[in-house]
């Protein structure tokens, strides 16, 4: 009983990088969750700004004392679903599905861990549709059985906050969302 308890206050955070995953690994840990935060972008572009990215979730999590679990880089799989969709706007269809790979893969090992929640970084950007993101984090979660904890990591100076401690850690900084359709 005592390990099923436990088991629901853990947590998977999808993780886009290490400065907007700073804010919400805090929160999660002050709301009394056990994180373990999953890198998986196969959306990122080029390999070196991938290693940039990991190297920087690397050492907030290993700040904050939390797991880091890094998901295969395998870019074909995004070229996969994002053929036919290189020419979408930043915010289309293209994101959309992107969004949808990586949340798909955080349920799938969710299950594979026996982990019942969990929720992204990536609606801690002003740049990024929460709406949108939290009904495709839903309708995965609920495909697998799962709770997909919706919230909404900018809303309080969340943002801010994810910068400060991206600061205070000197965390590389990217100035694009990843993928090589983003870079234009």
């Amino acid at each position: 009983m005592q390990e099923q308890k436990e088991n629901n206050k853990k947590i998977i955070l999808h993780a886009c990088c290490g400065i907007c995953s700073g804010y919400p690994v805090s929160y999660l840990k002050d709301a009394g969750y056990s994180v373990i935060v999953y890198f998986y972008n196969p959306n990122i572009y080029p390999d070196i700004e991938y290693q940039k990215r990991l190297n920087a979730q690397k050492t907030l999590c290993q700040h904050y004392g939390v797991e880091l679990i890094e998901g295969d880089y395998i870019p074909e799989e995004f070229y996969k679903i994002s053929k036919g969709l290189e020419s979408e706007p930043e915010k289309g269809k293209r994101c959309d599905k992107c969004f949808e790979l990586r949340l798909r893969n955080t349920a799938e090992l969710c299950n594979k861990l026996g982990i019942k929640t969990f929720t992204t970084s990536i609606v801690i950007s002003p740049h990024k549709n929460f709406q949108k993101i939290s009904e495709i984090g839903k309708k995965i979660a609920e495909e697998f059985h799962l709770t997909y904890l919706d919230i909404d990591f900018k809303k309080k100076d969340g943002f801010l906050k994810t910068n400060k401690i991206s600061k205070s850690l000197e965390l590389y900084r990217q100035n694009y969302c990843g993928c090589k359709f983003s870079l234009r």
